[in-house]
């Protein structure tokens, strides 16, 4: 029996293991990269910065939570080199086991009253590293996931990976509720090192127990059809991809990033702003919200995404992906003004909903399909840098410069407004590059389920 050049034989069992790893693996990625994002402004100006004012501690809390996203598309261009010459699991491997050694590192570091300015400096280290590691994990964690499947099911099986995003954002945001509530006074006072501030590090140091279940997952999926196929035409041997990109795709390089910058604005407001926001704005109130409302709420909101990120994706498997994507970019600017005003409000009664309601449906509806979005705009031998040096660019304009935007504004006004007019110009942005984007022509190599029915035109290739 023999296939064509472009066919690869994988097992239905293969797609769903691919499927799991790229899920179970993002799930671990964005636990610890969400759970610095959270502790940004809730632990950290305390622990690292508690000589300054809270307000500049929280602003240089952000501004260190940017260096990671910054670092991203180092990792984008580094890993995804290797992704895209030798093949994606075992980058992936590399940089999930990175992440974990990083997020345990930050988990057991001193304060600065116990080290001094040593401390910030070191945490600024650690997240420009694990920065990078995510930036090499993201694209290809989608592209096993996405690659394994065939044409007309790639949207779906994509925003399985990026459905590991709220995932981590539900174990990140939970886990540290938890440990807030059980440690309580207990959780981020820097008096005495691992007795008084033992509370936000356990959550830290859990992620080494995830990452050895993650990694043996990863162990057990086979190599990316796609990849295999454009090896065996000799195309992953031409040159280096990020020249072939920054000559021949920069205009998709573009539009990619821009279509990811206006749902990653909205995912950073969620993952480190909006609970600071609430906790402090809310302070007075007869009824405030609390550190661990908050945390609950972006944990509801996050368990709906997991569901809602996936359908919005088969949607577009349906119906086209620019179709499905410039209605969510409309539902997402009239959701997101609704949702931040009922926030403004300050009464719990409307605040819950509206954040579960904004995490869990109002970000996945344009967001839930962009992992094939992007990738599709680049061939195989191009796609593990392009897609994902596109989308951490993206990640820097939205999610990386969210909080301290949103900090800055909030100041000025004392309100959500501002906030919500930034993000509004952001979502038209990215709408607008997802409609200049022309239809992708990089789609699926020929995937065919195993056992395969013998045919004689066929010749067979690996």
């Amino acid at each position: 029996m023999s296939t064509p050049d472009s066919a690869v034989l994988r097992s239905t069992a293969d797609k769903r293991r691919a499927l799991i790893s790229s899920f179970l693996g993002s799930t671990v990625e964005y636990y610890d990269f969400l759970l610095y994002a959270a502790a940004a402004g809730l632990v950290f100006p305390q622990l690292f910065f508690s000589t300054l004012s809270p307000a500049m501690g929280t602003t240089l809390s952000f501004v260190i939570l940017l260096t990671g996203y910054i670092s991203r598309p180092l990792g984008s261009m580094a890993f995804g080199h290797f992704g895209d010459k030798y093949g994606r699991k075992n980058v992936l491997v590399i940089t999930l086991l990175t992440m974990g050694l990083v997020s345990v590192a930050i988990g057991l570091m001193p304060s600065a009253d116990d080290v001094g300015i040593i401390a910030p400096i070191v945490l600024v280290v650690l997240r420009v590293i694990q920065g990078v590691a995510v930036g090499g994990e993201w694209a290809g964690a989608t592209l096993m996931a996405m690659e394994h499947s065939e044409d007309g099911k790639r949207g779906f099986a994509a925003s399985i990976a990026i459905a590991g995003g709220p995932a981590g954002a539900v174990l990140s945001t939970f886990v540290l509720a938890i440990f807030s509530s059980m440690s309580g006074d207990h959780f981020a006072d820097p008096s005495q090192y691992f007795v008084t501030d033992w509370g936000w590090r356990v959550p830290f140091l859990f992620s080494a127990a995830i990452v050895v279940i993650g990694l043996y997952l990863r162990s057990q999926v086979k190599e990316s059809p796609d990849f295999e196929a454009a090896r065996s035409r000799g195309d992953v041997h031409t040159g280096a991809p990020l020249v072939k990109i920054l000559t021949t795709s920069h205009k998709e390089l573009l539009l990619g990033t821009l279509a990811a910058s206006g749902g990653l604005f909205i995912q950073g407001l969620q993952a480190a702003y909006l609970v600071p926001y609430l906790v402090a704005s809310t302070a007075d109130n007869p009824h405030p919200i609390t550190r661990e409302d908050g945390l609950m709420m972006v944990t509801l909101g996050s368990i709906i995404a997991i569901f809602a990120m996936p359908f919005a994706a088969h949607l577009s498997d349906l119906f086209g992906r620019r179709r499905v994507m410039l209605a969510g970019g409309g539902f997402t600017i009239v959701g997101l003004w609704i949702t931040l005003m009922l926030l403004d409000s300050g009464d719990p009664v409307l605040v819950w909903p509206a954040l579960i309601a904004l995490v869990g449906v109002v970000q996945p509806s344009q967001y839930g399909a962009i992992g094939a979005f992007i990738s599709e705009k680049f061939p195989p031998e191009q796609r593990y840098t392009g897609s994902g040096l596109a989308f951490q660019l993206g990640a820097i304009l939205g999610a990386g410069l969210a909080p301290l935007v949103a900090t800055r504004l909030t100041q000025l006004d004392q309100g959500l407004v501002p906030v919500a007019i930034y993000a509004t110009v952001m979502m038209v942005i990215s709408t607008a590059a997802i409609a200049l984007s022309r239809t992708p022509s990089h789609t699926a190599e020929v995937v065919i389920d195993s056992p395969p029915q013998p045919n004689p035109q066929l010749t067979r290739h690996g």
